[in-house]
């Protein structure tokens, strides 16, 4: 029941509360216009209504002027993402994800900042096939989009791999409670008849409700001392806390999101504020009432402000905290105090417990596929039919073949060695420290490149970093084309984001666990003058840093950059 002190923002629902209501808990006419062989594209309700079963509708902007001169529609497609709570994949189902990447998709798989598998270039009539033979390999893409909670991250640490399988099973066990409990996907799906005589209008969304929630919602699990997860980024983060080698529960953390809209002030990435301590079997509880309070109070109105964030930061921290514990029927303990010191991965071997070896693979930009001269998709097909343990997909698009026995750890070396798997040390720590969402040519918000024009933009940076002596610091660098945050971009001690075409607002000034946002240093430029500034204050940083000093640090101590010391304020000091 609404507390009536706390009220939602006033104003008509959105266009998508409409489709929402409408849709007969997400199942719209799905059903009917993916057998439509007339077009390759689905109505705009209907699309977003998609979200919610882990896909949209994408064309390749690559060919979109050219078929427009020939009278054609766009090149339409589907990008595919995949719910895989903790980014644990086992050898089997990695081979699927492949086979189904050659023989419906572009030929690759994209690697998500959220831990997950995502595909592209899929066509509607391959769409019900593909999503069959993945539910086949027991994975699912089941509110992998959509006004739901998305997949559950977890840290991807192999030196603690025993706290880890311990946290993936928590993780995996709220992604499962979470889930919506529609029928919708597995009718329109996988073919299972709906249950004659149940009303339309019975409530089958006890925790969602019929409208679902105003925006998407994310949650992730850190294990101090690493914050791969970028936990602070969560509308909902959960900090395990480890005492003597036992997980004794979790630090709750609300109210986090990297997304805003260029030129709107009322929109502003934000980092998520610690509220408490829970117990390991406390942590649905808390989820749960932290999503119904979303569900109540988020905004319905304007879709730009209706992620959690906002909803925290216009009711206050301690008023959203009282009615958690007013909806838990219990007070959350006193939060314990923990450590971060990176938000990076360990590359290459590293022995975990029992026994087990774990190698964590570098994959630039996150795009499994075979170049030229780098076979990356087949080396890890053939080290999949050989593996016994599992892959773990790590919140910064890289790849951990993990659990590796002992006995197994020479066939595997054998063939990371024979097709030249790296763990990216002959690069610069500033590429191992890089990351960029898809962007073009299928994203459909991308104002400029991303995936595909950071690689040679930090070619040219690493002349400098060379030049300075920093080829060996860690400096994490992030691009997004667009402002909605796929990258984390503000979590990035560089930061850029797409304005227009070759055009890019720089940003300065992240802390390198992260745990401080940015600021825009730049606004509007293009390679000539990223060079250019970087070329002044890498060089700086060199000559001018304190031991041990990271580079985002430094540049605020320096004065090159105002701290943005809360999201509120990242657009102004």
């Amino acid at each position: 029941m609404v507390n009536n002190i706390l009220k939602a923002p006033e104003g008509s629902p959105s266009d998508v509360e409409d489709i929402k209501e409408k849709s007969d808990y997400l199942r719209g006419t799905l059903k009917e216009v993916m057998l439509d062989r007339i077009s390759a594209g689905i109505p705009d309700d209907d699309n977003r209504l998609m979200k919610h079963h882990g896909s949209y509708l994408q064309d390749d902007r690559d060919l979109r002027n050219e078929r427009q001169k020939q009278k054609l529609e766009p090149a339409y497609q589907f990008m595919l993402r995949v719910r895989m709570p903790g980014g644990v994949s086992t050898p089997a189902q990695w081979l699927v994800m492949d086979d189904l990447s050659q023989k419906y998709g572009n030929n690759t798989l994209k690697l998500t900042t959220r831990e997950t598998f995502q595909m592209h270039g899929i066509l509607k009539w391959n769409m019900k096939k593909t999503i069959q033979e993945i539910n086949a390999a027991l994975l699912d893409t089941i509110a992998a989009c959509g006004d739901v909670n998305r997949n559950v991250m977890c840290a991807s640490n192999p030196y603690q791999s025993e706290i880890h399988t311990e946290v993936y099973e928590w993780s995996k066990k709220l992604s499962d409670d979470l889930l919506p409990r529609t029928r919708a996907y597995h009718e329109i799906w996988l073919d299972e008849e709906r249950v004659a005589g149940t009303p339309e209008t019975e409530e089958v969304e006890p925790m969602y409700g019929p409208l679902y929630l105003p925006r998407k919602f994310k949650i992730g699990i850190a294990v101090p001392p690493s914050n791969d997860v970028d936990v602070f980024s969560q509308d909902l983060g959960f900090i395990a806390i480890v005492e003597e080698g036992k997980l004794i529960g979790f630090n709750v953390a609300i109210g986090g999101g990297m997304g805003m809209t260029h030129g709107d002030q009322a929109t502003y990435p934000q980092l998520a504020k610690v509220i408490g301590f829970c117990k390991p079997e406390q942590m649905y509880d808390v989820a749960e009432k932290v999503i119904t309070i979303q569900r109540d109070y988020g905004n319905r109105s304007v879709r730009k402000n209706a992620r959690f964030k906002y909803t925290v930061d216009r009711l206050g921290v301690e008023t959203v905290k009282a009615e958690l514990e007013n909806r838990l029927g219990w007070s959350l303990a006193e939060a314990k105090a923990f450590h971060f010191d990176h938000n990076g991965d360990r590359y290459g071997w590293v022995k975990g417990v029992e026994g087990k070896w774990h190698f964590t693979l570098f994959v630039e930009g996150g795009r499994i596929t075979d170049y030229d001269d780098y076979k990356l998709m087949t080396g890890l097909r053939e080290i999949a039919k050989v593996h016994t343990g599992e892959f773990r997909l790590t919140s910064n698009q890289n790849l951990i073949i993990s659990n590796v026995t002992s006995q197994n750890k020479d066939a595997i070396s054998s063939l990371i060695e024979k097709y030249g798997l790296t763990d990216g040390r002959q690069h610069s720590a500033l590429r191992r420290s890089s990351m960029a969402c898809v962007a073009l040519p299928t994203c459909g918000l991308a104002m400029a490149e991303a995936e595909r024009y950071l690689p040679v933009l930090i070619d040219k940076i690493e002349d400098i970093v060379n030049e300075n002596g920093l080829r060996d610091e860690e400096i994490t660098i992030r691009m997004t084309g667009c402002p909605n945050g796929c990258a984390r971009h503000a979590l990035g001690e560089i930061g850029f984001i797409g304005k227009a075409p070759g055009k890019y607002n720089m940003y300065l000034g992240a802390a390198f666990d992260g745990s401080r946002l940015s600021k825009m240093y730049r606004e509007n430029i293009g390679e000539e003058e990223i060079l250019s500034e970087l070329n002044v204050l890498l060089s700086r940083y060199a000559k001018e840093r304190n031991e041990g000093e990271h580079f985002g640090d430094f540049v605020i101590r320096a004065g090159v950059i105002k701290a943005t010391t809360d999201g509120t304020n990242f657009h102004h000091e």
